[in-house]
């Protein structure tokens, strides 16, 4: 490689692996580090496995991947917060983090003196700061707060001024983690707007985010991690498009690749350790077509009906916990009658995960059913819609109700049974896009 070719190299990661060793119980680390006793007292947890990545200077490069892929671990070890188990990582330039904002506050120090303490921190002189102290006011925009100590702030005021330092100092290479969605909607456009602005300068970007309209906007390239492995890196939209089979359980690794053969032996250790636990087949075949089941679920009724079986199937027919937003999907369960029922109800609720209800339907709303059963009969109901939710995760719960001598009545009801994630390339304000037709004349 010439030297030209070597100057052009803004972050270089070799070879990386992370490996954290997990205690069952604080006394085992003591043991350990006195070499009390024979053998490990740990467990290990590999976050990345022979990670290799380029990045040159003025590239925007975006890394996705599900939660535990090794996305932040990774920012972490190139901006020196971590240290690597092994490999070599190499870094030109002067960086400035958007990790997790505020963590070199002071919380007796006032906004002004943590905006000092933060810059010296990064690795600013007093001089350069004072040259940015106005803009990084301006940018905060906290009013007379600044003067207040960081303690007497709100979790915004407090971001914001974080944010403000981070983005305003000038740096060479800009590492961000899911910091843009910070604040309000008038402080995150601010936001985004600034960022634009370092892409113009040229400056080095590595933007971590589940955003992945704001990926495919900003990034000239992206690398996909899955389990602590690179599977690949390109386009945003080839790298998008593969995360999406990936979240979705569709995702044939190709032979030849060693990184990518060591993700299916990954997932069929993990399976053959759960028939080890005496887990049955039909709970292994669950695990790998993606159905994520609430372990503790609560449920209740006088079981005159019971659901019997449940699922969330996708466009193409396959059980996924995983919806693609703007795709049809359906919600589908069995229903098993152990006593005659005049007109049983069947009903499913959308929950977000704060627990508030978003969205849900019954057959009797939809004049969909109403008619009597019998003992023994058995009903397969399929709710098919379109997915509009906003990208995120959401609960789903599932009831068998009715009216007995005007009574309601609740036969078996079960409460956020199934987790479901919706995947978004666009988020739009609130809960649930409205698909708008926009013209501009």
């Amino acid at each position: 490689m010439d030297n030209d070719m070597e100057n052009s190299i803004a972050i270089e990661v070799k070879d990386l692996e992370k490996v954290y060793k997990l205690y069952d119980k604080p006394s085992d680390r003591l043991r350990e580090a006195l070499h009390i006793g024979r053998g490990k007292h740990h467990s290990e947890h590999c976050a990345l496995k022979g990670v290799n990545m380029t990045i040159r200077q003025g590239e925007c490069v975006g890394i996705i991947g599900t939660n535990g892929s090794g996305k932040s671990t990774i920012l972490k070890i190139i901006t020196g917060v971590l240290s690597p188990t092994a490999g070599s990582i190499t870094v030109n330039g002067r960086i400035s983090a958007l990790l997790e904002l505020g963590a070199g506050f002071n919380m007796e120090y006032n906004g002004i003196e943590n905006i000092y303490l933060n810059g010296t921190m990064i690795g600013f002189s007093k001089k350069e700061i004072d040259q940015k102290l106005d803009e990084i006011l301006a940018f905060a925009d906290i009013g007379d707060y600044v003067y207040q100590p960081a303690k007497t702030y709100s979790s915004g005021m407090f971001v914001r001024l974080a944010f403000a330092v981070a983005i305003n100092i000038d740096p060479e290479i800009l590492i961000v983690d899911e910091a843009l969605s910070v604040g309000d909607v008038f402080f995150q456009a601010k936001c985004y707007h600034k960022f634009e602005e370092f892409k113009e300068m040229g400056k080095t970007i590595v933007f971590v985010s589940h955003d992945l309209s704001s990926i495919s906007k900003y990034c000239d390239r992206v690398v996909l991690l899955n389990q602590g492995v690179k599977l690949g890196e390109g386009s945003p939209k080839q790298m998008i498009d593969t995360y999406k089979q990936v979240l979705v359980g569709q995702y044939t690794p190709p032979e030849a690749e060693s990184e990518n053969e060591g993700i299916r032996l990954l997932e069929d250790e993990e399976l053959r350790a759960m028939a080890a636990k005496g887990v049955d087949g039909s709970k292994l075949k669950e695990k790998k077509s993606g159905i994520s089941e609430n372990p503790e679920l609560l449920e209740y009724g006088s079981k005159k009906a019971r659901i019997t079986e449940y699922y969330i199937m996708d466009e193409k027919g396959t059980k996924t916990s995983t919806i693609i937003k703007g795709s049809d999907f359906t919600i589908h369960m069995r229903v098993e009658m152990a006593e005659d029922i005049s007109a049983p109800i069947f009903a499913f609720t959308i929950k977000n995960v704060r627990g508030t209800e978003i969205t849900g339907t019954n057959t009797m709303f939809e004049k969909a059913f109403l008619e009597s059963v019998k003992a023994g009969e058995i009903k397969e109901i399929s709710f098919t819609q379109e997915m509009n939710l906003q990208g995120g995760d959401y609960l789903l719960s599932l009831g068998v109700t009715g009216y007995e001598e005007d009574n309601f009545t609740v036969y078996h009801r079960l409460y956020d049974v199934l987790n479901m994630t919706v995947i978004s390339e666009k988020n739009t304000v609130g809960f649930y896009d409205m698909n708008s037709k926009v013209t501009v004349k």
